[in-house]
């Protein structure tokens, strides 16, 4: 008995100790930061990290949902252990942002009724608002998008993009917001119509479109809130002119994608000469803000105001084959034109006999202050006679490549949709884009299950160890 107990005093004896010690102790603490871990929210248990975030909530949805002071239910008509992971992921997270939005399951197997009750399918999200009395729906369809094109090419049904922040995010601003503003677009000059693209960022922005062809109309709908002329490339008629100029002295709000225009067109030119915009001849290029020196596809220089800068990270815009403006004085002194877009000052206006170097203008805002009839309150004798103000804005940008598919398809960094859609926004009061686009899944995506467990582990059991390792060695240079 003697010889056990002076075996166990040996220093091998007391090392091994320790270190049987410190592992049961860092085995005890991984269990319990297990245990305490698996009891988080799921929000908390996954962090996302592919490297184009599909769970990252831009600041654009932050904004809505801080400032939102409605009830909002989003109701899910799916089983949620057989919904895709990416969606409950993200309503998770989604719902995390506002005490105002609550997330509710409805299993359509054990509750079939509820699909008729509510007319919706299988797999579907009911955002409504009781406050609004409005409702909006989505599919599971539309949150994981499929290129149709691929499917007809290659047979694959896989998702090639995630939407689910621009789709919750528009909706709720549907359902809590009681305007609804209405585009037109004309026809005969030439024009583009809209990408499927560009479509989707009116559509999220609750913005309704429609065709108009000014010579089949002997005025502008009342009903317009914004007239865009996308790619215009032939002239207006001197009635269309007319039109167009009677709408905007009443207070209308007008927006130019100039089209590849060939020879003269007098009343377009009159038009953006009277808000203080005049072409340049040729096309513009620029040696230092170009796509890997093709000289013709340029980085146009970005700035303006809050609304046209909105959700803009990268500030970039491509333009091919635009066409350049400089400023000038508008007719009248109520008018005030500036630029948002311009070239760098190595920008060149070429033509097949020249080439003029300059900076140069490649959108630009006329806004004017319109003073009305006078405007008295009969019910008060004494009432002082005020005079009723409105507003116009003229945006025109000198390329309709901008909102070219082949482009902001191609280029997913780009922002020329952002832009057009700050730009559209800006001519509507009280409003901001709420249009987000969707994210690619060309690259993995993936949530890490329960990160935090072998984390917190770590972090709290490695220092520990070395805690401990520390006190042995002091402990073996103490006895020696």
């Amino acid at each position: 008995m003697n010889r056990l107990k002076e075996q166990f005093k040996k220093s091998a004896s007391v090392n091994g100790s320790y270190s049987v010690g410190a592992i049961v102790l860092v085995l005890c603490i991984v269990v319990l930061v297990n245990m305490l871990a698996s009891r988080l929210p799921e929000r908390v248990r996954k962090v996302d990290v592919s490297d184009n975030k599909i769970y990252e909530i831009t600041d654009t949805s932050k904004k809505l949902l801080k400032k939102l002071d409605q009830k909002v239910t989003v109701t899910v008509y799916a089983e949620k252990s057989s919904t895709d992971e990416r969606i409950r992921t993200f309503l998770n997270k989604y719902q995390a942002l506002s005490k105002d939005v609550t997330v509710k399951w409805v299993d359509p197997v054990l509750h079939p009724a509820e699909l008729t009750k509510n007319n919706v399918s299988e797999n579907s999200i009911v955002v409504s608002c009781k406050d609004t009395g409005k409702s909006d729906t989505i599919t599971f369809d539309e949150i994981l998008v499929t290129d149709e094109y691929a499917y007809y090419t290659t047979g694959s049904t896989d998702a090639t993009q995630f939407d689910g922040e621009g789709q919750l995010t528009s909706a709720i601003n549907y359902v809590t917001n009681d305007s609804q503003n209405k585009v037109y677009y004309t026809t005969g000059h030439g024009e583009s119509s809209f990408s499927t693209s560009v479509q989707d960022q009116l559509d999220k922005n609750n913005v309704s479109s429609e065709e108009l062809n000014l010579l089949m109309t002997s005025a502008v709908p009342d009903d317009c809130d914004l007239l865009i002329m996308n790619g215009i490339s032939a002239d207006l008629t001197t009635e269309e002119k007319d039109q167009i100029e009677s709408y905007m002295k009443s207070g209308g709000d007008v927006m130019v994608l100039l089209g590849n225009i060939e020879g003269d067109v007098p009343n377009l030119d009159a038009l953006l000469k009277e808000y203080g915009m005049q072409r340049v001849n040729g096309y513009i290029a620029d040696m230092e803000r170009c796509y890997q020196g093709n000289y013709y596809y340029i980085f146009p220089d970005i700035s303006g105001d809050s609304d046209l800068m909105n959700g803009m990270s990268t500030q970039m815009v491509m333009m091919v084959n635009a066409q350049g403006m400089e400023l000038t004085d508008p007719e009248r002194d109520t008018i005030t034109t500036t630029s948002f877009m311009t070239t760098s000052s190595n920008g060149y206006a070429v033509t097949e006999d020249s080439q003029e170097k300059g900076t140069y203008v490649l959108g630009a805002i006329a806004e004017e202050t319109i003073e009305g009839e006078d405007v008295t309150d009969k019910n008060e004798e004494d009432s002082d006679t005020e005079t009723e103000t409105v507003k116009s804005r003229f945006t025109v940008i000198t390329s309709e490549s901008m909102l070219d598919s082949q482009i902001t398809d191609s280029f997913s960094t780009l922002e020329n949709l952002t832009l057009f859609a700050n730009a559209v926004t800006a001519n509507f009061d009280g409003v901001q884009n709420a249009a987000i686009e969707p994210k690619s899944l060309s690259i993995t995506y993936n949530t890490m299950q329960h990160t935090g467990l072998i984390g917190f582990a770590c972090i709290i059991g490695i220092p520990i160890i070395v805690l401990i390792y520390g006190f042995r060695q002091w402990l073996k240079r103490r006895k020696a």
